[in-house]
């Protein structure tokens, strides 16, 4: 459950402290008001719940934020005198009272760093026609939820308080399996109709000044349920007409054919399993992000030609604590895949992104043929326990072009110390079992070519080419892979170096400490892997501790070869 902020309310006055008041028998002035907030939690969590009297309906806001709001408009200006906030379970620890007299520029006439939920009934003195709840910091895990939010006081501004006649006949005039288009007959008012709110379940749709609109971005076989409410010039809002239910017509089969960004968006935010969206060649600007899982039967794929460019020209926004799509930010990652298991990304390029393809959670993805070149960061990330994932034919240069340090081109699990947002398998990054299979890695990627991190076991690291060329030493990133994970095989790789770069090693293992705690580093084996250092890297393969692995020791067969070493092919014996 989510806690949203209430938006712009106009209060303008003394910061008073709130003291507890008695109920009282008078009804709010914020009782079906226009409510606005930053964020809502679903369809059934509008803003609209928290001021219509009915106290087992509420708003919640997207989980996971801190800084959310929900305001109310009055309709004109009123001396605000008491504020009631009946929380839900998740309640704002820290959040402010503000007053506004034009929904944009906002005065405090209350704040808290204590909050505790339950029911906060204050006593306030402000002036204003907008007044909004601002959290700023949540009491749980989730996002902010009121069941409602009472404004009390009296009405001083002297305007127009009479609200529009209801929109009658609200109708579907034509479906299609994304879309619902929609007409109903025009309001009265006193004054003039200055607008409707169209609502799709209890969620705020869309405001527009006529009377029709065309609901995109559905999913087929879906029904869906509106109602629409006038407005005037004052921010009086009527009641809402007649609902009406829509079912979206059967979808278009397994092949979506795709051409632009528009295209891209609603294709990925519909997907089902079974069903191929197929990418036409040319450039696709946005915020890539699926949410929809395939099965293991009928996984989703996305393909197109390698002139098929996803680019992402973000990041914008505030981003949360922890990544996750929703709240107006874009992460700016080529393409995200956030809960999403069981796809085939296969041919396509992505490019001049912040990071290039993130899989979080997404087990079961394989990513064949593609092309990511020019990232700021890494360019494939296996990240919240995306396990049995692979990664086979593809192509990676040019990574790291902002933050050298984190352009990995393949980067599996995460660092112990990211556990708290991405450990989410008994408080590890259990990417396990990830393969990579026969790419081609380098040039001019700027850190590992493959970052195994701590908490992550049993992958394969096979026929793989890595060129070291314009390898950056940041954040320790001299060498082909580093190996903090457990029981991986590394076979069959051909390793190259030659300047530009920083090159210490081809390979290396590291041993982390890590809560929970795992054998980090120990139990992987290299066999079969040719490496050249030119004549900068120290060994082949350096095994940095032997004692921290002696219950699950490393191994490097006598299979490897090294050319061009200062010192050798490895620092431990070799296996036959």
């Amino acid at each position: 459950m989510r806690r949203i902020l209430l938006s712009s309310v106009v209060l303008v006055g003394l910061l008073s402290p709130a003291v507890p008041v008695h109920a009282a028998a008078d009804t709010p002035l914020s009782r079906g008001r226009p409510a606005t907030a930053s964020s809502v939690e679903d369809g059934s969590s509008g803003p609209g719940l928290a001021v219509d009297g009915d106290p087992g309906t509420r708003w919640a806001s997207a989980e996971g934020h801190d800084l959310e709001w929900i305001s109310v408009d009055l309709g004109t200006t009123a001396s605000i005198s008491r504020v009631k906030l009946t929380w839900e379970v998740a309640y704002a620890k820290a959040y402010k009272i503000q007053t506004s007299a034009n929904g944009s520029t906002w005065t405090d006439v209350y704040s808290t760093s204590t909050g505790d939920g339950a029911v906060d009934d204050l006593t306030v003195t402000g002036n204003g026609r907008h007044i909004r709840l601002y959290g700023t910091a949540r009491g749980t895990p989730y996002g902010y939820s009121l069941w409602e939010f009472e404004v009390y006081g009296t009405l001083s501004g002297g305007g127009d308080t009479t609200p529009p006649s209801a929109p009658a006949d609200l109708r579907a005039t034509g479906t299609t399996s994304s879309s619902v288009s929609l007409a109903w007959n025009a309001a009265t008012d006193n004054v003039g109709v200055t607008g409707y709110d169209l609502y799709r379940a209890d969620t705020l749709l869309t405001t527009v000044t006529g009377t029709t609109h065309t609901d995109t971005g559905l999913t087929p076989s879906t029904g869906y349920t509106y109602t629409v409410k006038a407005r005037d010039a004052a921010g009086n809002t009527s009641s809402a007409g007649g609902p009406v239910t829509a079912t979206t017509q059967a979808g278009g089969g397994p092949l979506v054919d795709v051409s632009t960004s528009a295209q891209l968006v609603n294709a990925l935010a519909n997907a089902r399993p079974g069903q191929t969206i197929r990418m036409a060649s040319g450039e696709y600007h946005g915020a890539f992000v699926t949410q929809r899982a395939g099965t293991a039967s009928a996984p989703i794929t996305l393909t197109g030609p390698a002139n098929a460019v996803l680019v992402n020209d973000g990041p914008s926004g505030t981003a949360p604590s922890c990544p996750a799509p929703g709240g107006g930010w874009d992460s700016g990652y080529g393409l995200w895949l956030y809960g999403a298991p069981y796809w085939k990304l296969t041919g396509f390029t992505v490019k001049d992104s912040k990071k290039g393809i993130v899989l979080d959670n997404s087990h079961h993805v394989t990513i064949d043929g593609v092309y990511v070149h020019h990232v700021e960061d890494e360019a494939v990330h296996f990240r919240r326990s995306s396990a049995d994932g692979v990664i086979q034919n593809s192509r990676i240069t040019h990574t790291g072009l902002v933050q050298p340090g984190y352009g990995e081109a393949v980067y599996i699990g995460s660092a112990n110390s990211n556990w708290g947002c991405h450990g989410n398998s008994g408080g590890a990054d259990r990417s396990d079992r990830v393969k990579v299979l026969n790419n081609q890695l380098g040039p001019n990627v700027a850190a590992e070519h493959i970052d195994v991190k701590e908490g992550t076991f049993d992958g394969v690291i096979r026929g793989n080419t890595f060129d070291g060329t314009g390898i950056s030493g940041q954040n320790s990133a001299d060498s082909w892979i580093d190996a903090k994970g457990v029981n991986y095989l590394i076979d069959g790789n051909t390793g190259t170096f030659a300047a530009p770069g920083a090159f210490a090693n081809g390979y290396e293992t590291h041993n982390p400490s890590t809560s929970p705690s795992f054998s980090n580093g120990c139990g992987n084996v290299w066999r079969d892997n040719r490496s050249d250092l030119g004549g900068v890297g120290e060994y082949a393969i350096k095994i940095t501790s032997t004692s921290k692995c002696s219950a699950n020791p490393n191994v490097v067969h006598s299979s490897n070869t090294v050319s061009n070493a200062v010192r050798g092919l490895t620092n431990i014996p070799v296996t036959p």
